[in-house]
């Protein structure tokens, strides 16, 4: 199986951030339909924002389609132009005006950066800026100097410049129309990028900090900048080698990284993290929204569903639509989205998501197009594999259902009966023997681990596994997944890890041609999986010691699935106390996991109960079958 990760993956989707996903336009295309101006725009403070226009040679009045990026605008100079401009070629194809700008503090933009700039309350004073003042005045300067223009504009970006996107919807500009955050950062401590429940999320925001937050970077944005050597394609014995947070810093990224030292400073979720959560600033969103994410986005899921939820209670946006898809990150942007490693969707989803989804939202809202069938939701159905339009989401069709850990490994929709005496299962969890997050070798967190075949975990110790029996009838769970364990540990902190898997029939057919030599048959394909921090079950702000062996109940949400196991499968759960180096460490002592020394590490007993006193669960919406 060919893992794309790494230095290649950024500089590609650094690429595709930018000039948006890979078609058929090139370069030449560009050039002889539009004209590349090169601005720096006023902000009410004195700051300008350096800004590349492209306008069509048809002179008509168009609306104009916004991105702004930490990423870089390249290529700079009014003589130089990208291959691609926006979403996809339907965009330049129908004569849009494309703007592109590096936000304030990055490459060729004035001001000082700040990741994540907290929203202020309101527009505030000359002064008193934030990312969406930044917008507005963009927006403001744009519409009365790049004319012809229709009166209309559009947003869209995707992850980091979704943030952008969201940021720029808060007191909207009159003429900002429509905005689409594709998976946009949402909240980096509790659910996206770098922390999720609490737990950093290692690999990757090693990765990224050490090629976008690094000192001594070029700020003419000529040169592209260079992430830390890694010093072996082996992740998984490099950073357990070093085992401490301090040591990762000290002998990999050298105290170059100004962020990895932020983090270390606010290792709980205090007013610092908080203020960056952008689901309390997205109330009373004027602009249509088109919310936009991936079943299998390892990055920013989270932020995805929970952006398009906090638009929905903070009303009343025009329209507010949420669309989902078989994707990785950014997977919809470019490529036709038929498959995820071994796993087929047996669809060209993401040129239907082009084609068929993006394109119409914003031909009718900012040209006034007739509407052509977009929903409140739009979802993909894994397993399944066709999509579907919704009301609302999770749909009001789904219903609640609980799967109960039971005796011998077996998981049940019927509740454990009463009985005197606890009832668990136990293992040891050591830190210097941690479980991995993937069954092969990489150093970076990799696109294809959340649809990564399971069974290498399955067979370890420290893993505990309960399934189901075959399935007679299709299984659907639409909507987010809640564990609700029933725990002790012998330390006074632990992680939780629990693992959603889809069990493939035996006589499962290899796929077809087959050079990697894959075996379908018996495939534990990851359907969704999520750590939880045990220190953090009572509140992120204020973490508490787990007491050791006490039972205590941990009970936390996943982000959602659309997800059928089919007849003939199985569904199987998987509980494990690291997931490594996916997520960082836990010592399983009650330390400042950033400042932990060798000593705090320590092996733990860990005990799951499922009693009828103290049933751990796993808490579901299930769809009615059509068949």
């Amino acid at each position: 199986m060919t893992r794309l990760t790494g230095a290649f993956l950024h500089r590609l989707f650094f690429a595709l951030a930018v000039c948006g996903a890979l078609n058929a336009q090139g370069t030449a295309y560009v050039k002889a339909h539009y004209t590349k101006y090169e601005y720096t725009i006023p902000m009410r403070d004195g700051v300008r924002l350096y800004t590349a226009v492209y306008r069509p040679k048809d002179t008509s009045p168009q609306p104009l389609l916004l991105t702004r990026t930490p990423y870089s605008i390249r290529p700079y100079g009014e003589d130089q132009y990208p291959s691609t401009l926006g979403p996809s070629e339907l965009f330049a194809k129908e004569g849009y005006i494309f703007v592109y700008q590096d936000v304030r503090g990055r490459f060729r933009s004035e001001g000082q950066f700040e990741h994540i700039r907290p929203p202020k309350s309101g527009n505030g004073g000359p002064k008193d800026i934030d990312e969406s003042t930044d917008t507005w005045d963009t927006i403001d300067w744009l519409v009365k100097h790049v004319t012809p223009n229709n009166g209309k504009v559009g947003m869209w970006g995707i992850s980091y410049p979704g943030f952008y996107v969201s940021t720029g919807m808060r007191n909207a500009h009159p003429a900002l129309a429509a905005a689409s955050p594709q998976a946009p950062v949402g909240d980096w401590f509790v659910g996206d990028d770098f922390h999720h429940n609490g737990a950093l999320y290692l690999a990757h925001a090693f990765r990224w900090f050490s090629f976008n937050d690094r000192e001594g970077g070029d700020r003419t944005g000529n040169v592209p900048r260079r992430e830390v050597d890694y010093p072996s394609p082996d992740g998984y014995r490099m950073f357990l080698e070093l085992q401490t947070l301090p040591a990762i810093d000290e002998h990999l990224l050298k105290g170059t990284v100004p962020f990895w030292n932020v983090m270390r400073n606010h290792p709980d979720y205090d007013e610092f993290w908080q203020a960056r959560d952008m689901r309390r600033h997205l109330k009373g969103i004027r602009p249509a929204v088109l919310n936009v994410g991936g079943w299998f986005d390892a990055e920013d899921l989270f932020g995805a569903l929970n952006t398009y939820q906090a638009v929905e209670d903070g009303g009343p946006a025009s329209f507010n639509g949420l669309v989902m898809g078989p994707w990785y990150h950014g997977g919809w942007s470019r490529g036709d989205g038929d498959s995820l490693g071994p796993v087929s969707f047996n669809a060209k989803t993401s040129e239907f998501f082009r084609e068929k989804i993006e394109f119409p939202f914003f031909q009718h809202y900012l040209k006034g197009a007739p509407e052509s069938g977009l929903a409140k939701a739009m979802v993909f159905e894994t397993g399944a594999n066709q999509w579907h339009k919704f009301s609302e989401w999770p749909p009001k069709e789904a219903k609640p259902a609980v799967f109960y850990l039971r005796e011998k490994g077996e998981l049940k929709l019927d509740a454990p009966p009463s009985g005197a005496s606890p009832v668990f299962d136990e293992y040891i969890s050591d830190p210097a023997h941690p479980v991995p997050y993937i069954g092969s070798i990489a150093n970076t967190m990799t696109r294809e681990h959340m649809v990564d075949d399971q069974r290498f975990a399955a067979t370890r110790p420290d893993v505990l596994v309960f399934r189901t029996g075959v399935l007679e009838n299709d299984l659907t769970i639409a909507g987010p997944i809640v564990p609700s364990l029933y725990v002790s540990t012998t330390g006074t902190d632990s992680d939780w890890v629990v693992k959603l898997v889809d069990v493939y029939p035996d006589n499962f057919p290899d796929p077809d041609p087959n050079p990697a030599g894959l075996r379908m048959g018996g495939y534990q394909q990851l359907v969704r999986g999520e750590v939880f921090r045990g220190r953090y079950r009572n509140s992120f702000e204020r973490p508490a010691a787990m007491k050791p062996g006490e039972v205590t109940k941990i009970e936390y949400t996943m982000p959602d699935v659309f997800h059928t196991f089919r007849r003939g499968h199985r569904v199987m759960v998987q509980i494990q106390s690291s997931w490594f180096p996916l997520v960082d460490l836990n010592p399983q002592t009650f330390v400042n996991i950033y400042q932990a020394k060798r000593t705090d590490f320590r092996k733990a007993t860990q005990r799951v109960y499922r009693s009828a006193e103290a049933s751990s669960s796993i808490k579901v919406r299930l769809l009615p079958s059509e068949k």
